[in-house]
Parts: structure tokens; C-alpha cells; sequence
């Protein structure tokens, strides 16, 4: 046994990138993530809208949008993989009582203490006619870090770090969304120089 500390797992958390944090997608950004394991990580940020809306979506799969409450809302720019692909962050659906662990849509990942990620057609189907999950948050593409990867930005203070909140994710308005998650810890944006380490 080495001296190393237990392994992190930061799955059902929000990464909080921190004001050094220079990136086009990743500054300002709040990302959820939906696994991490030593194998690597896998989240979806939430809170930077593609210059797309839901209906126009649902137009490249061919689908009606029958959701009025969905009409308006924007489909988001989830991370730099995977761009053509869509990802449906929702609250998890039962199937009756007796079914617990199982999850509707045909390609599903449940987060453990959180959400369920769904990357199948059936899910935009669903929506399509008026049903499926109520809160929704719908990305192209995902974020990933390989193994050791996000330990690594973590310990170059390129993230903060903090239990997820569904209530920021699908209560909150996209442009308060970094504070509120920010809010989550206690902070707030100018509290946080880019001097990390100088008080």
C-alpha cells in the first residue's frame, strides 16, 4: 500500500472551473458529471446554450417538438466530444413500483444519488409526443478526461468541486448558473482571484 489518499469520486458533482480557467468551452463553465472512476471521467456542462433551440433539434431527427414547455429552451454545448451526439440529462423515470433499477430508454446510464443520462432516440421520441421525462437538459456532445486526467486539473486548481444541485441545473437560469453553483460552496466569482494561493 502506498501512502496515496482513497481515490476521489466525484460522480453527481458540479466541476466549477475556476477563473484561470481559459477555454472557450470550459471557462465559466459548470459541469455535471455523470461518472468518474479510475479509469476516467465523464460529465456534461450545463450551462453554455448552443446557438440552437430544442425545436430545431428535433427537426434534424425528424421529430416533432409536442412539448410546449420544452419550446423555447436551448440545446446545450455538453463538451468537445462526440458534437453530432445528443445526450438527455433528466430526473430518473420508474417503471411502477416494482421496477427500481430499471430505466425506461433503451441506452440509459443511472448516476448513483443523481440523474440518468440517456443517449437513445427513444427518449427524444417520448418528448417528441408530449411525454418522457419532465426536466430536461439536452447537450451535443460530452466531456471526458482520461485516466488520471481530471485528479490532475484538480490538483492544478483548474476546478472547484461540489455535491450537485438539481435545482441549479433545471431551476436556474443559464446565465446564473456559474454563481449559483459557486453559491453552492459558499462563494462568489469575485471572491476567487486568479492568483490562486496569494490572499
Amino acid at each position: 500500500m502506498s501512502g496515496d489518499s482513497a481515490p476521489i469520486n466525484l460522480t453527481n458533482h458540479f466541476l466549477i472551473a475556476m477563473p484561470g480557467l481559459e477555454d472557450d468551452l470550459f471557462g465559466k463553465s459548470v459541469v455535471y458529471v455523470c461518472e468518474h472512476s479510475s479509469r476516467g471521467a465523464l460529465g456534461l456542462v450545463i450551462n453554455k446554450p448552443a446557438d440552437m433551440k430544442l425545436p430545431a433539434l428535433f427537426d434534424k431527427v425528424e421529430l416533432p417538438l409536442k412539448r410546449e414547455d420544452l419550446q423555447a429552451e436551448p440545446v446545450y454545448q455538453g463538451g468537445p466530444v462526440q458534437t453530432e451526439r445528443g445526450f438527455v440529462l433528466h430526473e430518473p423515470i420508474y417503471i411502477g413500483e416494482d421496477a427500481k433499477n430499471e430505466t425506461l430508454y433503451a441506452s440509459t446510464m443511472t448516476i448513483p444519488g443523481g440523474l440518468e443520462m440517456t443517449t437513445s432516440k427513444d427518449v427524444l421520441e417520448a418528448l417528441s409526443s408530449g411525454a418522457g421525462p419532465k426536466r430536461v437538459l439536452i447537450t451535443l456532445g460530452y466531456s471526458a478526461w482520461g485516466e488520471g486526467q481530471l485528479e490532475s486539473e484538480l490538483s492544478e486548481n483548474s476546478w472547484l468541486t461540489v455535491d450537485a444541485d438539481r435545482g441549479v441545473i433545471f431551476d436556474t437560469p443559464v446565465e446564473e448558473r456559474y454563481e449559483r453553483a459557486l453559491g453552492l460552496l459558499g462563494l462568489q466569482s469575485w471572491m476567487i482571484s486568479n492568483q490562486v494561493g496569494h490572499a
